[in-house]
């Protein structure tokens, strides 16, 4: 079975973790939830979307079962947020040379996980 992750490949993954967190820390409402070493926070989100994805379980490797909601319960993550923060992806997905269907296949990924953060 082919996974997004091996469709879309390590190097346009890593891009798209790049661009995602420029947009966040320039310009975006929701950059103070992002104020700790930004270069771990991308390295983490890299492992994660990786396992995520359909690729190598990298986060869970190092640290363990991801439990999501749990790791970002002490953020006020409301609708605003979440919605800043899908912005913020589609965004980054639009930088990466992807066929459309296979943009609008990893955006798709997003919306879910996004709202399962909210906890506000």
């Amino acid at each position: 079975m082919e996974t997004l992750y091996n469709r879309i490949g390590s190097d346009q993954l890593k891009k798209l973790v790049e661009a995602f967190y420029e947009f966040i820390v320039n310009g975006s409402t929701i950059s103070h939830l992002f104020d700790s070493d930004i270069n771990l926070v991308k390295e983490k989100q890299f492992m994660f979307l990786s396992q995520f994805l359909g690729g190598p379980q990298l986060y869970s490797e190092k640290y363990g079962h991801p439990k999501m909601r749990a790791r970002h319960l002490p953020h006020a993550i409301d609708e605003s947020t979440k919605e800043e923060w899908l912005r913020c992806m589609k965004k980054a997905i639009d930088t990466l040379e992807l066929e459309n269907e296979l943009g609008e296949a990893l955006y798709n990924c997003f919306p879910q996980v996004a709202q399962h953060m909210v906890n506000r």
